[in-house]
């Protein structure tokens, strides 16, 4: 498993890469910036002393000279930290003074009073130079004069320049990476202080988390937190009520099942032990239909809680198939079953076996507490909208019952039979899993019970 990504290390990174590579980029710029004005100013001075040297180029006897006494050149020449050199030369006589091996421009890439800077190297050192195409007075002949000068003076000042420039913006930046360091340290201690309060309670105490001096930001999270606690705290004390009726519910055919079975003992021959016998299975039959439901219930809880996914099924062939299960069991306790479905197909989205579960819940409770001769009519309608009816026509239920029934263990007053209450829970309980609504009422003929089951358009593709 890849470990988790510290909110603190990309917060930093998200905030102080961008402010490096702005201070790395101002500092760049700005030192390319000092570069050229330096250049500009000490290429001025070079222009100056080639402009100096114009002055002294004269004609003697027709032939260009360079009037500078050695005292004068070595004034010329002389610098603290940098070399100068000069080269004067004419088209027409060639090399006339300074230094011979200085490179210089050909005579066709200078116009006349145009000076042309350009690097060169002298020497074995690099060299800043600039040439300069004139014409002395007196003289037709064209002339070149060049001076250098090596880059100690500029790479000197360019040293100074980036420090000068660079070391505020170190010194920006670690300022601000500090400051930037210390607002996430404090902007994330709610989110510490919250960790705090959680790990300091326990395993049962679900109650909210009181966020009233927690920031706004942290507030989405502590109302998500608080959501799901509640969900929780529900589903923990739906979970309890339930195991606890659960429990009450097997104590008494499960006593019932002691007791006869003492009785049964004391019976001294076969025919005085029946009626223990025959009361020892009827309550093994009331706990196995309980088993039967509270595993039905346990597989629903699953599915809500991501359990296999729905598949597109027909809905009139699973209700065909459920009735025709149920068929022997009507015609024993002497009750009509009717089916009644369009030809076409009712597509639902849904799982096949709670869906069966479903109905079988719902013909369970028509045959247990309808009576001989009565009638249980399950019907599929697809139009206008998918309905699975379930109507009989025995004893009914009392208006006030109605939203009752569909909670778990509860039971009308005065119901015959022996059964549990579980029947519409689970009803309702799937309905909901499938996007359906449960609906009860009195059958249209005014005697008997129906159950709808109206399922969703969004959960829903018919054919």
């Amino acid at each position: 498993m890849p470990k988790p990504r510290s909110l603190r290390a990309q917060l930093l990174s998200r905030l102080t890469l961008p402010l490096l590579l702005v201070v790395i980029l101002d500092a760049s710029v700005s030192y390319f910036v000092a570069l050229h004005y330096a250049d500009l100013a000490y290429d001025r001075w070079l222009l100056d002393s080639a402009n100096s040297l114009v002055q002294q180029i004269k004609t003697q006897k027709n032939k260009l000279t360079l009037e500078l006494s050695p005292s004068a050149i070595e004034v010329f020449r002389w610098d603290e930290i940098d070399k100068t050199f000069f080269k004067v030369e004419s088209q027409t006589s060639g090399f006339i003074a300074g230094d011979k091996a200085l490179p210089s421009p050909t005579f066709s890439l200078l116009k006349q009073h145009e000076p042309l800077f350009f690097d060169g190297t002298y020497q074995d050192k690099p060299v800043r130079i600039v040439a300069i195409l004139t014409t002395p007075r007196q003289s037709t002949e064209t002339v070149i004069i060049s001076v250098a000068e090596t880059l100690n003076k500029r790479r000197s000042m360019m040293s100074e320049l980036f420090l000068a420039v660079v070391m505020p913006q170190v010194l920006l930046l670690f300022i601000t990476g500090l400051h930037v360091w210390t607002g996430i340290n404090r902007g994330l201690k709610p989110l510490h202080e919250l960790v705090k309060r959680l790990s300091q309670r326990s395993a049962r105490d679900l109650k909210p988390i009181p966020d009233s001096d927690l920031p706004f930001e942290v507030h989405l999270l502590t109302h998500t937190i608080n959501s799901l606690l509640q969900k929780l705290a529900a589903t923990v004390l739906s979970q309890q009520r339930f195991i606890e009726n659960a429990a009450h519910q097997l104590r008494t055919p499960l006593a019932g099942l002691k007791v006869q079975a003492e009785r049964a003992l004391l019976a001294k021959d076969v025919n005085s032990m029946e009626p223990a016998l025959q009361h020892i299975k009827n309550a093994a039959d009331r706990v196995a239909h309980l088993s039967t439901q509270l595993l039905v219930l346990a597989r629903s809880e699953s599915v809500s809680m991501g359990g296999p996914e729905f598949s597109r099924l027909d809905l009139t062939d699973l209700a065909r198939e459920c009735c025709m299960d149920w068929v022997p069991r009507s015609l024993e306790s002497d009750i009509e079953l009717e089916f009644d479905a369009p030809p076409t197909a009712a597509f639902v989205i849904g799982d096949p076996t709670l869906l069966r579960e479903l109905l079988n819940n719902l013909l369970d409770n028509a045959v247990r507490y309808g009576q001989s001769g009565s009638r249980i009519k399950v019907e599929v309608e697809t139009q206008p909208q998918t309905l699975l009816i379930v109507e009989d026509n025995g004893p009914g239920i009392a208006p006030g019952e109605m939203e009752k029934v569909f909670e778990r263990f509860y039971r009308v007053p005065g119901s015959p039979g022996e059964g549990c209450g579980l029947g519409l829970a689970i009803v309702k309980e799937i309905a909901d899993l499938h996007q359906a609504r449960a609906k009860i009422g009195a059958s249209p003929t005014g005697r008997g019970t129906r159950v709808s089951i109206l399922f969703n358009h969004a959960a829903l593709k018919q054919s």
